[in-house]
């Protein structure tokens, strides 16, 4: 029995946020709700503040967070929330270090949390809510105004409803958010500013084959900010020892490939990779993975294993659009030497095709 993912995925700031408020600390958050030019960071970015000086998360390269760090213990202490605008044609942006050529809006709310912070407009029963959906990995819609009134959580939009509280007139862009996973600024009918913000789950690596290459691609998917798992039935290679930080039975798993990945749930925010050399553990996988709107599928091997596997695959029934869907040779073709630079040029490929990238079909190592 498989125990389902929670805490060891990597904590966002929302997570941090919540978990300082519930140590009884005040708490900010500062989230980027407007972007033009060259900003270092898309609408969207958070950054959570608590009163003892601790800060998860970015707004920018940098060139703000002092700022921003200001007016978030000015906002913790009782003053209202406030939309901080930076570029650079403002005097105030060139003192903060804005110099790169981009302009952004950060709204600042703290989080309502009595003693610690009553003042605050951020009901933490809804940070609360909104971290329970990341962490179960189901998507909903952040919408707040930017005078920071009105929140809501939205999940389960259609056409046909309207939450309560939430403009009916905003529903189609409400919509298109979700789709596209993208941050919206909407004014309602009454002219009121809202900022729409999809809540994605965390990207999420399944990697099958507990073997050297996984030992870095797992570090690095980490440090990059996804949530890695390793699945191998060869309880010799599935060590905690070889896989330091990986719990057995949450991050790391002894289960048959495709029985893990049915059990685990895989959603369009989730990249497989295959690293066995073994037929009898990368077929199932992939079989499993063609079938899933995983956003990335690789398998390692040389060009002839390629062949070779995607002739079984067209056997089997697979269409070659379906086929298609496989990066195999799997990474990047940097003139990679070594489970570590293999590593890498797989979790650059992966980067490169979740952000759309020219690189993406560049295949081989």
């Amino acid at each position: 029995m498989i125990v389902p993912l929670s805490a060891p995925q990597p904590l966002t700031p929302l997570d941090h946020a919540l978990l300082w408020a519930r140590e009884g600390h005040a708490v900010a958050l500062a989230t980027v709700v407007g972007t033009w030019g060259s900003s270092p960071r898309p609408a969207g970015s958070l950054m959570a503040i608590s009163d003892t000086g601790r800060v998860e998360g970015s707004v920018s390269g940098g060139c703000v967070e002092t700022d921003v760090i200001t007016a978030a213990q000015a906002i913790m202490e009782g003053a209202p929330p406030e939309v901080l605008s930076y570029g650079v044609s403002s005097a105030r942006a060139w003192e903060v270090g804005l110099a790169c050529g981009g302009k952004l809006d950060v709204l600042v709310e703290a989080v309502h949390s009595p003693p610690a912070c009553p003042s605050g407009t951020l009901p933490e029963a809804l940070l609360a809510a909104a971290c329970a959906k990341q962490t179960a990995r189901t998507g909903a819609l952040l919408a707040r105004t930017l005078d920071g009134v009105k929140h809501l959580l939205i999940s389960d939009l259609t056409t046909e409803t309207t939450p309560p509280g939430f403009p009916a007139e905003l529903i189609p862009a409400a919509l298109a958010c979700l789709n596209s996973g993208r941050c919206r600024n909407e004014p309602d009918a009454d002219g009121l500013d809202w900022f729409l913000q999809p809540l994605t789950p965390p990207p999420r690596l399944l990697i099958v084959g507990a073997v050297h290459i996984a030992q870095h691609l797992a570090l690095l998917a980490r440090m990059t900010g996804f949530s890695p798992v390793v699945i191998d039935p060869r309880t010799a290679l599935a060590t905690p020892e070889r896989f330091p930080g990986f719990i057995p039975g949450e991050t790391l798993l002894t289960e048959w490939p495709d029985d893990a990945l049915e059990e685990l749930g895989v959603d369009n925010m989730t990249a497989i990779v295959t690293l066995t050399h073994d037929a009898k553990l990368d077929d199932p996988t992939l079989e499993v993975a063609l079938r899933s709107p995983a956003f990335y599928v690789g398998a390692l091997g040389s060009r002839k294993t390629q062949a070779s596997r995607v002739e079984r695959l067209r056997e089997i029934g697979f269409s070659e659009q379906e086929i298609s869907r496989i990066h195999g040779p799997v990474g990047l073709a940097i003139g990679a030497i070594g489970a570590e630079e293999i590593a890498l040029s797989i979790l650059a490929q992966i980067v490169a095709v979740r952000r759309k990238a020219a690189l993406a079909n560049n295949p081989g190592w």
